[in-house]
């Protein structure tokens, strides 16, 4: 017998949904920053076995009040996977507050689909604390399963995977079996780009940016194999591209050199990275640009 489904994962920003995403992997499918909304797409990984292939998906946080065309678009993926679900990890933490009439509560409490209430960061947590957390969230909501997790330090995490495999249906592998992600290599060098500009700009200039490969080239030199790279960082003003830039190119250098080790890392071969920066006004609210940078179909 073959078990086979998806595992959609969802919460607010900043709960730690792509960090437990790459603990239950085990590799970095999705960047990771201090920031909210560092996730802006939905990002799928898949574990396979002999027996059973299990395709996660970590999706944007939900944004309440969503400013632009692309909030919107973030939101619209989060929604996308209460409808193509085999099952559902909602992902809190302890600090996080929600209003009963939330509107992710009130989509919550119509799943039909097994649903599990992952409580992340506990390691920072009174066990008293988390004891009232589940009781409250259960009140609110049927869970199907309650797992106080520490995803940081993979605490608990192999227990989802065991629970999640108990309950799988029936079915035959979505993917081959050796394949990942549904996502390129292109794609996993613009996010790497992209948390680098999270990590080094500050307010904000990280949101008003978005990154697209637009060559990638294997070659090879003298040391062996060569990736060449030009990427192009779009931003929505012309004062964000002088910062982007910075005096005498020093801040674009410095970005350059700290994406160019990881994506070495990633690809495990050496990478020429060429940044460019170009101004597209208001790009976020764009429905052409955002179709272009993946938000629209």
């Amino acid at each position: 017998m073959h078990k086979s489904g998806f595992i959609n994962i969802i919460g607010r920003p900043n709960v730690g949904k792509s960090t437990l995403m790459n603990a239950l992997i085990g590799e970095r499918m999705s960047i990771i920053t201090n920031k909210p909304q560092t996730t802006r797409h939905r990002i799928i990984g898949i574990i396979s076995d002999d027996n059973y292939q299990m395709v996660f998906s970590d999706t944007p946080g939900f944004i309440t009040d969503p400013a632009y065309k692309m909030q919107e678009a973030m939101n619209s993926f989060v929604f996308s996977t209460f409808e193509d679900a085999d099952c559902m990890l909602f992902v809190t933490d302890t600090q996080e507050k929600y209003e009963d009439d939330d509107e992710v509560i009130q989509r919550l409490k119509k799943i039909k689909i097994p649903l599990f209430l992952i409580i992340n960061k506990t390691d920072v947590a009174k066990p008293e604390e988390i004891v009232a957390l589940i009781q409250t969230w259960n009140k609110r909501v049927k869970f199907t399963e309650t797992i106080p997790i520490s995803a940081l330090e993979k605490f608990n995490t192999d227990t989802i995977l065991k629970l999640i495999l108990d309950l799988l249906p029936e079915g035959p592998p979505y993917y081959p079996k050796d394949q990942l992600t549904d996502k390129s290599e292109r794609f996993f060098v613009s996010e790497i780009i992209r948390e680098k500009i999270l990590i080094q700009y500050k307010q904000e200039i990280p949101y008003s940016c978005e990154v697209i490969v637009e060559e990638f080239k294997e070659t090879t030199n003298n040391k062996g194999k060569l990736t060449r790279i030009r990427a192009v960082i779009y931003v929505a003003r012309k004062t964000q591209k002088s910062i982007i830039i910075g005096k005498d190119g020093f801040a674009i250098k410095k970005l350059g050199t700290a994406a160019r080790r990881d994506i070495e890392d990633f690809l495990e071969q050496n990478v020429f990275l060429e940044l460019f920066v170009k101004v597209k006004d208001n790009w976020r609210d764009d429905d052409k640009m955002l179709k272009h940078f993946g938000y629209q179909q």
